[in-house]
């Protein structure tokens, strides 16, 4: 975004706040996991596209993926209707509360100025359809620092870090302090370590069978991900603009011990829709420069995996 004025000093990262699209199946699923609700293996009838409260939300494509649709293949193919079959198993209440317990409603704490708050309203009205849209990433908007916050506790074992840029500040009249943050004992506790292991087993076959069908599997390293294409919120007369979407991808690596978790997006990106096709090759060139750089011993030996479906 080109920005003038007093707000070319602002940070974008903690003060901004977007709709952030099906990166947020990822917490969606963890928590029907963590619940018992579903598996990777439970299946459902994928009808293309639900209407609750009067208004109809669809799948990416707008078509049904046909009958005995397992979870994996939903998180696969990144279908609405999986996330909104997921939240209804789970339940409104019980999901706004699990939603709410990633942080989603508060600040992270890091250590920058001016961290916004998300808007995540439509998580305590109990209806039907604001509950689901948000199962699929649509209809609350998040800070990028609290999306990272909310997704890190997937690849840490199922708790909440406090994110921050300094352990230490040393002041020029020669004293200094040191940034003290929760010990790992202390962290909030969000979903079982059985159930981030899983998600992040799930998330690590998005990759392997459906990212560009498999082609971005790592033969040394397990990578665990997901994309995010968000409609745009019109600011005139509400609703959704048809042709403007924000991208997001995320991802950590190595899936089961993380070294690091990479969260990307670009707003309204122009003459493309799908995040699968601008920030790929983005995150998986910043992923194998760091495991190069940090010289991250491999993690697998694998033969490459069948492919699958498409993932947006």
């Amino acid at each position: 975004q080109n920005e003038s004025g007093s707000a070319v000093f602002s940070n974008i990262l903690v003060e901004n706040r977007y709709e952030m699209g099906s990166i947020i199946k990822a917490l969606t699923y963890s928590i029907g996991l963590d619940t018992k609700t579903i598996s990777s293996k439970t299946t459902y009838n994928d009808p293309g596209c639900l209407t609750l409260n009067t208004k109809t939300f669809c799948n990416y494509d707008g078509e049904s993926h046909g009958n005995s649709i397992t979870m994996q293949s939903a998180l696969n193919q990144s279908l609405n209707t999986g996330a909104a079959f997921v939240e209804t198993k789970i339940g409104n209440k019980r999901f706004s509360e699990y939603m709410l317990k990633f942080g989603l409603d508060e600040k992270t704490g890091i250590d920058l100025p001016n961290e916004g708050d998300s808007l995540v309203s439509n998580l305590k009205t109990n209806r039907d359809l604001e509950l689901v849209q948000a199962s699929f990433g649509q209809g609350i908007a998040l800070t990028p620092v609290a999306t990272v916050r909310a997704l890190s506790a997937l690849a840490h074992g199922g708790t909440l870090i406090t994110p921050h840029l300094v352990r230490r500040i040393n002041y020029k009249i020669g004293i200094s302090k040191t940034v003290d943050y929760p010990a790992v004992e202390d962290r909030t506790r969000v979903i079982s370590q059985e159930a981030s292991a899983e998600i992040s087993r799930m998330l690590t076959e998005v990759v392997d069978r459906s990212l560009r069908a498999g082609q971005m599997r790592l033969d040394d390293y397990s990578v665990a991900a997901k994309t995010g294409t968000a409609q745009i919120a019109n600011p005139n007369g509400g609703g959704y603009y048809e042709d403007k979407f924000l991208h997001s991808f995320f991802g950590y690596f190595p899936a089961y011990d993380p070294d690091f978790l990479v969260f990307l997006f670009t707003y309204n990106p122009k003459g493309v829709q799908f995040a699968s096709e601008t920030l790929t090759d983005s995150f998986f060139n910043m992923t194998k420069f760091l495991i190069n750089y940090y010289n991250i011993a491999p993690d697998r030996e694998a033969p490459p995996a069948e492919t699958t479906a498409k993932n947006i």
